[in-house]
């Protein structure tokens, strides 16, 4: 048994009504409970299990527009990180302000708030909701703060509020105690209920009880764990919510492994970038860049290296590019993930190797209409490939979208997607960079063969040498 899983058998595992109440019997927590949308759910389970007064200082539900921008200012969109973050900060500052000099020293205050939307009455909304807690973990403490977004997956009103509520209880449980393990808060905070149910696919922790958090890992911890399909941050490091990135964006995705970037790796995507833009339905100044790694990827030496991701998370950065972690080894659940977020064209990009591999058949063995299904789900949607050109090292062939074969029994799907535009070469690349391929440079920064510096960004160079990444040791004098 490995120590994760003796961590994890340690970790309690109580319902809602356990932890509400063990919160409520504590003397040492009192707050606010700020509440918009499917109403107060998450308030309701700390009343129904009696000793409230325990810990509540105040319940408010704003659900007049104008009422509750008169209380926390006036924001674009009311379900929204912005929002919640405004509820956070308001709610918490009553508490010090009215009840520190009385009972700071002796209370851990908190804010906890959600912003939610909820299905409506034709049920034609997408359901989905902001939540976070900010906290004192001791008495006259500093700030901490957990925020999350959650997507509801129940079809009835009340099975969703439901949810909520026990998403509520264990994010308050967690915060409170198993701030010391942030792992186990994000295992936590799906007790009691099932993915099938509540979908997470963004956390951030903040403040002093987490100043060594790593928000990249724990978003990829949401996608490892389950919690979610896919999960998204940027070159600073900043943990997002998919919809604030593509909502209305042209979205163009290159996949790969990054080990490390590669001089190939940025032309592609600006290849791509290039004929997108051209596009007579694409607003260019719009597009989303995602670089996409697959757990699969990720997992590819049987376990997950967190040096090795955040190897792959820094290089990333250097380069300025927003990383996408998914579950989604098939393009076609990939293109699914983001045209619910986007109604605008999606690109991906790919090079001629992928793009045969694409039209393996074996690989769809799990659908029952084959290939042609999984081909159906993924060009159904505004979805275009670019294709970026292969040399082999030995031969010096170059194949492109014209001259790559196929399967026999393929071949006329595969034609009748290029005829249509779907399938799209690219021929405006450095014909010069062909030569690289990542596993070359992998070995070669192994070896300490310093040409791989000539295969790569300077600035990847620069990180991947002052951070001795993949191997990297400093020339012997």
């Amino acid at each position: 048994m490995t120590n994760t899983d003796t961590d994890r058998d340690e970790r309690p595992r109580l319902g809602a009504h356990q932890k509400a109440l063990k919160i409520n019997l504590d003397p040492l927590r009192y707050g606010t409970f700020a509440e918009i949308g499917a109403g107060q759910e998450v308030a309701r389970w700390f009343f129904k299990v009696g000793a409230a007064a325990g810990s509540i200082s105040k319940t408010i539900s704003a659900y007049d527009m104008t009422v509750s921008d008169a209380i926390y200012g006036k924001c674009k969109r009311y379900v929204s990180r912005e929002r919640l973050q405004s509820m956070m900060d308001h709610e918490h500052g009553l508490n010090l302000e009215r009840l520190r000099s009385s009972r700071g020293d002796n209370t851990a205050f908190f804010a906890f708030a959600d912003t939610v939307a909820a299905r409506n009455y034709q049920g034609t909304n997408e359901c989905h909701g902001w939540m976070g807690v900010k906290f004192q973990a001791h008495p006259r403490d500093a700030d901490s703060q957990i925020t999350i977004h959650v997507r509801m997956l129940d079809h009835e009103n009340s099975l969703q509020q439901e949810a909520l509520g026990i998403v509520g209880v264990n994010l308050l449980y967690a915060a409170f105690f198993l701030h010391h393990k942030p792992e186990w808060i994000i295992e936590s905070l799906l007790d009691n209920l099932t993915t099938e149910r509540i979908e997470i696919d963004m956390i951030e922790f903040s403040g002093i009880e987490f100043r060594h958090v790593d928000n990249r890992v724990m978003s990829l911890k949401l996608v490892q764990l389950g919690l979610s399909d896919a999960a998204m941050f940027g070159p600073s490091g900043e943990v997002l919510q998919p919809s604030e990135v593509l909502r209305k964006r042209p979205v163009l995705v290159e996949r790969g492994s990054f080990r490390p970037v590669t001089k190939v790796n940025i032309d592609m995507i600006r290849a791509a970038r290039e004929r997108f833009s051209a596009e007579p339905d694409v607003s260019s100044e719009r597009i989303a860049e995602l670089m996409e790694i697959t757990m699969r990827n990720l997992l590819a030496e049987g376990k997950l290296d967190l040096r090795d991701f955040l190897a792959r998370a820094d290089v990333l950065a250097a380069a300025g590019k927003t990383v996408l972690i998914s579950d989604y080894f098939e393009y076609y659940r990939l293109a699914g993930y983001l045209a619910r977020y986007t109604k605008d064209p999606i690109a991906v990009v790919m090079g001629a190797a992928s793009l045969k591999d694409l039209f393996t058949e074996r690989y769809y063995t799990n659908l029952e209409g084959g290939i042609l299904e999984a081909f159906g789900k993924l060009f159904t949607k505004d979805l275009r490939l670019y294709v970026y050109p292969l040399k082999d090292p030995v031969t010096g062939e170059i194949f492109t979208v014209e001259n790559i074969a196929v399967s026999k029994d393929v071949r006329n799907l595969y034609s009748h997607l290029v005829d249509h535009g779907r399938i799209k070469p690219l021929d405006n690349v450095n014909y010069d960079l062909l030569h690289i391929y990542s596993r070359d440079v992998l070995a070669r920064i192994a070896n300490c063969d310093e040409s791989w510096e000539t295969m790569v960004p300077e600035e990847i160079a620069q990180v991947i040498k002052g951070r001795k990444f993949f191997g990297y040791q400093d020339a012997v004098q």
